[in-house]
């Protein structure tokens, strides 16, 4: 059996357990460990290493429907572990293109490590201050929507440094949680994905060696790297709420199998168009990524944040008309639905956001270079 079915057969063995345990942490506004920990027993992290590292050998497109399947169990849980997928896909496509990523696959593979992404909250000009030392530099900072941080053993991160001779740059590093000097914070109480573990964290003075520095980029301008990882990331994370969508779908049809307003066929048949276009749409996104071999330029970049928009809209459509196909009591806790409807309204503000996406599209349709704005 492949290592992707023992997977899949283990999240619908265990499937009561993540729902049970994120439901728990929902309601307390707390991160679903216990999902975190059975997904490192079943060797959830490092499934998606090349095989030839002696990795699991999960191939991209089979991820994304691992992710997609926990959604329909815990939401929280399945973004919170894409964040970690797209760390290692980034690294994989730069492992595959004979770039750096080979040392990061192989530390994930050795110790199920969980990596925790601040790219979101980073993005082009990235927070903190790093002080040159001797052999490196002291980081301080607070990373904001640090997902899955409660359990995460590595924060993926970057600090702005002013160099002497090129100016303000932004260096790109991994911090073990373990290091004195990181804390956690308790602060992630948002509307919706509530179990995720988005909470800040606090990074004092800690130590980065000069050779664990992986990028150098000029702070504020777009670079390149951003063709590797939002190609690769969006795909993962959209999955979570096309698995969100397809969940309110099922749940709307069962509640709804009377049909006793003749209105309620319209709205179910407009769920099912909205269903139809995210799920056939997110299916070419993933088909783009490939076998990580897709070329990492700014056409890859557009085609894919003009599918995150259509995806996440068209998500959101499934479960509002959910909601109201259900008439009142889709609005009840009790039914299911309206936790969803609040979990899939994140889909908006995962990088490029709509209107940002909209201004990049529209200077890219007439052969000119995006606004710093539209990123």
């Amino acid at each position: 059996m492949s290592i992707y079915n023992e997977i899949s057969e283990q999240i619908e063995r265990y499937a009561d357990k993540i729902t049970k345990s994120g439901l728990i942490g929902d309601q307390q506004d707390k991160f679903a460990t216990e999902n975190y920990q059975q997904l490192k027993e079943m060797k959830f992290f490092s499934a998606m290493t090349p095989e030839d590292l002696g990795g699991g050998g999960v191939n991209y497109s089979q991820m994304c429907k691992l992710i997609k399947q926990i959604a329909q169990y815990h939401p929280s849980t399945a973004l919170s572990a894409s964040m970690h997928q797209h760390i290692i896909a980034a690294n994989h496509f730069n492992y595959v293109h004979g770039k750096p990523g080979q040392a990061v696959l192989e530390k994930v593979i050795a110790n199920e490590l969980v990596l925790v992404s601040t790219g979101a909250g980073d993005w082009l000009a990235s927070n903190g201050t790093l002080t040159k030392t001797e052999g490196g530099f002291l980081f301080s900072a607070t990373k904001h929507f640090a997902s899955g941080s409660p359990e995460g053993d590595v924060l993926v991160t970057s600090g702005p440094y002013e160099d002497p001779d090129l100016g303000w740059q932004v260096f790109h590093f991994p911090v073990p949680t373990s290091s004195k000097g990181v804390k956690v914070l308790d602060n992630w109480h948002p509307m919706g994905m509530k179990g995720t573990g988005s909470n800040s964290v606090e990074i004092d003075e800690v130590f980065i060696p000069d050779a664990s520095i992986a990028l150098r980029r000029p702070r504020g301008d777009y670079h390149t790297v951003w063709c590797v990882v939002l190609p690769v990331a969006l795909p993962l994370i959209m999955s979570v709420y096309v698995g969100i969508a397809e969940t309110a779908a099922r749940r709307a049809k069962a509640l709804c199998k009377e049909l006793k307003d003749l209105t309620t066929p319209y709205l179910l048949g407009e769920m099912e168009n909205a269903l139809t276009t995210a799920q056939v749409v997110l299916q070419d996104m993933i088909a783009n990524v490939g076998d990580f071999d897709f070329t990492p330029d700014m056409n890859t970049l557009n085609e894919v944040v003009k599918r995150k928009t259509i995806v996440a809209n068209h998500c959101k459509q499934v479960v509002v008309k959910a909601i109201e196909a259900c008439g009142g009591p889709g609005y009840l806790e009790s039914f299911g639905i309206e936790c969803l409807l609040r979990d899939v309204m994140a889909s908006h503000f995962h990088p490029m956001q709509e209107k940002r996406q909209h201004l990049f599209s529209g200077y890219m349709a007439v052969e000119k270079t995006p606004p710093s704005a539209a990123f």
